[in-house]
């Protein structure tokens, strides 16, 4: 389990493609410290499995699945990524509860910045506005952050100057895709609601 609150931005150090699998190598200075083989990492806001490390670099290997539906794909050697290590029992919960399974990705439509501000307006699938809602949470490339408008196919976010300081959202451009969580209780409400209302209806 993570928690949103995104650790830093490190670079993609080396990227190594197969068949069906990416070897994916990240320099995590200090957050790699007494990182184990089997720990779960959000890269960009996807949960990986460090497989190996050598000294501040951390290997991680994602599967097609997780290409095919996550921003991962695109990686290219010297792109920063957002890391945040897993939740410790104990840990403040600064964000909301974010597994890492990303649902797939949005699209950055516009960026409007002034002072001390930015708003980022997110294009996404019709279909998953109904998990979207004015002041509900959201996780976004791993990080935690509240909805503030929606309409039929969008939604945005308010950024501070922290949060451009600390992840990549500092450098993301209209165009730009970013990995999109729905937040786990908001998803099981509007299911259990769904299935409710279509027993009533039988």
């Amino acid at each position: 389990m993570f928690t949103g609150i995104v650790q830093g931005k490190f670079p993609l150090q080396s990227l190594q493609q197969e068949k069906g699998l990416l070897h994916a190598e990240i320099d995590m200075g200090s957050l790699s410290q007494d990182l184990n083989i089997g720990a779960s990492v959000a890269i960009a806001g996807v949960c990986l499995t460090v497989v190996e490390t050598r000294g501040a670099c951390v290997r991680f290997d994602v599967i097609q699945e997780t290409l095919d539906k996550t921003t991962l794909g695109g990686l290219r050697v010297g792109q920063l990524v957002n890391v945040e290590r897993s939740a410790r029992v104990g840990d403040e919960i600064g964000g909301h509860r974010v597994s890492g399974h990303v649902t797939g990705t949005v699209t950055v439509r516009e960026r409007k910045e002034s002072v001390n501000n930015c708003v980022l307006t997110f294009a996404c699938d019709p279909s998953w506005m109904e998990h979207l809602l004015p002041k509900g949470f959201v996780a976004l490339d791993g990080c935690s952050l509240t909805i503030v408008d929606v309409g039929s196919d969008w939604f945005t976010v308010h950024l501070i100057p922290e949060t451009l300081r600390v992840t990549t959202f500092g450098e993301r451009r209209v165009g730009d895709k970013i990995n999109l969580e729905f937040d786990p209780e908001t998803q099981a409400i509007v299911a259990t609601v769904k299935r409710y209302l279509e027993t009533k209806h039988l």
